[in-house]
């Protein structure tokens, strides 16, 4: 990591940029652009809200988070030492009577099936879901120091998998990472997505097994290589609508419209990099934008953030806002350990 990216506290900005864009999100998620601009006003003056809440978006990125950091204390990030953190902090985030912010059914239904130890993480894990439950979580994945490429890639599907086993989530959740790595080390975003299509292409055919054991024999795939590609070139498709929103899309309209509603992980990557991208050098008007959305807005924001933060560091973000962001300290903590 260059001094440019530890400068700008990467990691920090990005989990800040995260809770923040999910806090603004909450309020306006399952409205419609009209409704959410006739309770909030103009889109481009929307506030943080007071107090400024999140939703499960963020306290399951916390909990990746510890559990990484638990996964990390002994040595070198394993497949099981990784399933056994995180599999014991997402049941934990489930049990937790701070779980009532509408949390999704697969995280949920996956999560009870987890707590019984005696049962296989790939029985738990939800096959056929696709939701942006995968990858809305997983930002802490790209802003880890000293991580292989295998090691990254395996754990951010992993992660995924535990909750969300469809191919077209680990995929999304993939490149959700990438993405926010790419971006902390100060890859410039006008070549992003042509960088995110040749990592799809390079991964379409590669099938994690030492991280993902035979998850993909729960599928009806004939085999491990065909499961993956069918989620990468769902992925290639989010991947292509984007490239043509970035340069056809007015910022004046729901970005939704465009890449997706933002429900299932490869429509919540693409939205919320258009989001980041019409407005890069406007950090927190991305996140008004992403806020005012139809679709999945808080998972949509969340994302936005995260690319954001990770792009320009903590600075971002106004201090009053960061100041009052629920689970700050928490957040402040993972970030202060990764940007150190």
């Amino acid at each position: 990591m260059t001094t440019t990216t530890l400068a700008k506290r990467a990691a920090t900005g990005s989990l800040i940029g995260l809770a923040l864009g999910d806090a603004m999100g909450f309020p306006t998620e399952f409205n419609d652009v009209p409704a959410i601009l006739a309770k909030c006003g103009p889109w481009r003056e929307m506030d943080l809200p007071r107090p400024a809440i999140v939703t499960d978006d963020t306290q399951m990125t916390l909990a990746l988070g510890r559990g990484l950091r638990t996964a990390m204390d002994r040595g070198s990030l394993g497949a099981e030492a990784l399933e056994r953190s995180v599999r014991r902090e997402f049941v934990d985030w489930s049990r937790s009577p701070e779980n009532n912010r509408a949390p999704g059914r697969t995280c949920l239904v996956a999560c009870d099936l987890l707590a019984s130890e005696r049962r296989l993480w790939q029985d738990a894990s939800q096959i056929h879901s696709k939701g942006c439950g995968a990858n809305m979580r997983v930002a802490p994945l790209g802003l880890i120091r000293g991580l292989s490429d295998e090691q990254r890639a395996g754990a951010a599907q992993l992660q995924a998998a535990l909750t969300h086993g469809h191919p077209t989530a680990l995929a999304a959740s993939d490149l959700t990472v990438h993405a926010v790595r790419l971006l902390a080390q100060g890859a410039e975003p006008t070549g992003l997505i042509g960088l995110l299509r040749s990592y799809a292409y390079e991964n379409r055919g590669r099938y994690h097994e030492r991280w993902l054991g035979d998850l993909w024999t729960r599928s009806q795939d004939p085999s491990a290589e065909h499961f993956m590609a069918r989620g990468w070139d769902e992925c290639l498709d989010a991947l292509d609508r984007l490239r043509y929103a970035v340069h056809t899309v007015s910022p004046e309209t729901d970005p939704c419209l465009a890449t997706g509603e933002g429900w299932i992980a490869e429509e919540a990557l693409a939205t919320g990099l258009l989001c980041f991208l019409l407005f890069v050098d406007e950090p927190v008007t991305a996140l008004r934008r992403a806020a005012c959305t139809s679709g999945d807005s808080d998972s949509i924001a969340c994302l936005a953030g995260a690319f954001a933060g990770a792009h320009h560091g903590s600075d971002a973000w106004p201090r009053e806002w960061a100041d009052r962001i629920e689970y700050q300290s928490d957040l402040m903590s993972l970030g202060a350990l990764w940007d150190d």
